[in-house]
């Protein structure tokens, strides 16, 4: 058992770091030795799934660290895993000859084991560890063709945004250990006040960070700007979803403080609506995809903030298929025409049938029709939404309409007449009738009657009854934005709205503004205090010492050396009487030790 704890993980790090190590002398081989390490992977998470798994090791005195497979890690590892395999036999035909394959193929293994860490960990050391090594390699695999000042900056900008959410974590470690003694995820509920209020408040930055949730989205635009395998892995199934696994398995905390809850819920709520919106406004079909992550992701986060556990893990499990899906289409369509423009993809489907229809099943599940997966998971989250509160719920239902609006409209740009391009490989072909096939039936975890067992492996609790009027209206509603969409495609939409939409929000203009401008101010001006007050502090010291020593040099070092002068000529006169006994006659010492005798006997005598 615990054998198979160590290789889930260990897989995957062990076997990039040594593509890592190898560097070009590997490239040749890489992608097999990818796709045979994630094929691994996949055995060991299906393996874990069914065996469970647990390992514990020393970390700290009194708080070891330790790994385990439960329901709801067990079902995040082997999407993970497949979706790792997915990615890198598409890349394996993807990727140029040229490229550092090596490299990449090894980053995206330790990305892949870091996130299995993270979804194994029991204790908030041990999550932190694999959080880490998995915002460094996206760090990396973002700013992958580092050549490119923009590329290199965007995985700078995604960097150090996740970052400072990220410090939220360490707040929480540090904040368990008081409130708790120790760092066990399983206690974080049972902390005392204040410690469990600042514990939530750390893990839902952290969380809202990770998952690009307002206000951190626009880090998922810029690392748009790496390559498109990597988008189909870090923006689907890990990175971005690893803030709502986190909320998810947190969920009892959240539900302790009482407000973090309807806070995680609004905020998801909010993202789904306000991102679904900024995804609709998009000419880059990338972009579109990115923007619809945040919102997609913001329904996980809805639900972890009403409770509805089955139904948000359900859901990322789906969208991970979903969106995989996609973004390996997209990665093919760029790869063949050599744009992402939505005007310049029109006729991509036609031109390329299979791509084009397993773009179409990833189109319309990410719409929310029935009967597909995300209208199923969408249902069940929805249904919870209703019962926490009506306004939650119409937000719910009001991102449920976008996400059909954003769906279909880059379904229609690339079903327009075909255009000529290159043909697209058998490798990356075949990863996607898979993925389609497990966007289309996926959402079946959360329908009547299949349910039970999923919650039952989730360990989560019974439902609420209210998914089939849930199903119903989110469905109508669906097909009600399809046909108005239909009737309406040849409208555009306002400049406004489009260029608010379209830039983001504004969101990091807004971030540069409010927070990196003056963050460089103040450092700018303690760099002039340093320079000016502190240097001029250190070279006035210095320029007195040496005014110091010229003035002792013309008024105290004649003193001081006539002193050493005297000094000496007392020392040669005291060695010239001394040298006068040393006549080097025997007699004259006799004569010398007969006085000091006799002068012995005096002193003695007259001192008796």
């Amino acid at each position: 058992m615990s054998a198979l704890g160590w290789a889930l993980p260990g897989l995957p790090l062990a076997a990039g770091a040594l593509l890592l190590l190898a560097g070009r002398r590997a490239d040749r081989l890489a992608p097999a030795l990818g796709v045979a390490a994630a094929a691994a992977t996949l055995a060991a998470a299906i393996g874990a799934a069914a065996a469970r798994p647990a390992v514990r090791f020393p970390l700290f005195e009194g708080m070891p660290g330790g790994l385990a497979v439960d329901g709801l890690s067990a079902a995040l590892a082997v999407t993970a895993a497949a979706a790792t395999l997915a990615v890198l036999v598409f890349a394996a035909g993807d990727m140029p000859a040229a490229a550092a394959r090596a490299r990449f193929s090894g980053l995206m293994l330790v990305f892949s084991g870091a996130m299995l860490v993270t979804v194994t960990a029991t204790d908030l050391a041990v999550l932190l560890m694999g959080w880490e090594v998995m915002g460094a390699m996206s760090y990396a695999l973002i700013g992958f063709r580092w050549r490119d000042p923009r590329r290199a900056g965007s995985g700078s900008a995604a960097f150090l945004t996740t970052r400072a959410g990220d410090l939220g974590l360490y707040a929480a470690a540090g904040c368990a250990v008081a409130g708790t003694g120790a760092l066990s995820l399983d206690g974080l509920a049972a902390a005392a006040d204040p410690w469990r209020d600042l514990i939530a408040a750390g893990i839902v930055a952290a969380a809202l960070g990770k998952s690009a949730q307002l206000p951190f989205s626009f880090w998922l635009s810029r690392a748009m700007d790496g390559p498109s395998p990597v988008s189909a892995l870090l923006h689907s199934a890990t990175m971005v979803a690893a803030g709502a696994y986190l909320l998810l398995r947190l969920e009892p905390l959240l539900a302790a403080t009482g407000w973090a809850g309807p806070l995680v819920a609004w905020t998801g709520a909010l993202t789904a609506l306000l991102l679904g919106a900024v995804a609709l406004a998009q000419r880059d079909l990338k972009q579109l995809l990115a923007a619809s992550t945040c919102a997609q992701v913001g329904f996980m986060v809805l639900a972890a903030g009403a409770g509805a556990i089955a139904g948000g893990a359900a859901h990322l499990v789906a969208h991970a298929a979903v969106k995989s899906l996609l973004f390996l289409c997209a990665g093919a369509w760029l790869t063949a025409l050599g744009t992402r423009d939505l005007g310049g993809l029109r006729g991509a489907a036609r031109r390329h049938r299979l791509v084009g229809a397993a773009f179409t099943v990833g189109a319309l599940a990410l719409a929310g029709l029935p009967p597909l997966s995300l209208w199923a998971t969408k249902g069940a989250i929805l249904a919870a939404a209703a019962e926490e509160s009506p306004p939650l719920y119409a937000a719910g239902l009001a991102a449920a309409v976008l996400a059909t609006l954003y769906a279909l409209r880059a379904l229609l740009a690339v079903w327009g007449p075909a255009a000529d391009s290159r043909d697209i490989g058998l490798l990356e072909r075949l990863p996607l009738p898979p993925l389609a096939a497990a966007a289309a039936v996926l959402g079946a975890l959360t329908l009547p009657g299949l349910a039970a067992p999923w919650r039952h492996l989730l360990g989560a609790p019974a439902g609420s009854g209210a998914l089939l009027p849930e199903l119903l209206v989110s469905g109508v509603l669906a097909a009600a934005a399809a046909a108005a969409l239909l009737l309406a495609r040849h409208r555009r939409s306002g400049r406004a709205a489009g260029v608010v939409f379209g830039e983001w929000l504004h969101l990091e203009r807004m971030a540069v503004r409010g927070l990196v401008r003056p963050v460089m101010r103040v450092a700018h001006g303690l760099a002039r205090f340093d320079d000016r007050v502190v240097d001029g502090a250190v070279r006035g010291a210095a320029a007195g010492g040496r005014r110091a020593g010229r003035v002792a040099a013309r008024r105290g070092e004649g003193a001081v050396d006539g002193a050493v002068e005297a000094a000496g000529r007392a020392g040669r006169r005291l060695g010239r009487l001394a040298r006068r006994p040393q006549t080097g006659l025997v007699h004259t010492y006799y004569a010398q030790a007969a006085v000091a005798f006799v002068l012995l006997v005096l002193v003695v005598v007259l001192a008796g």
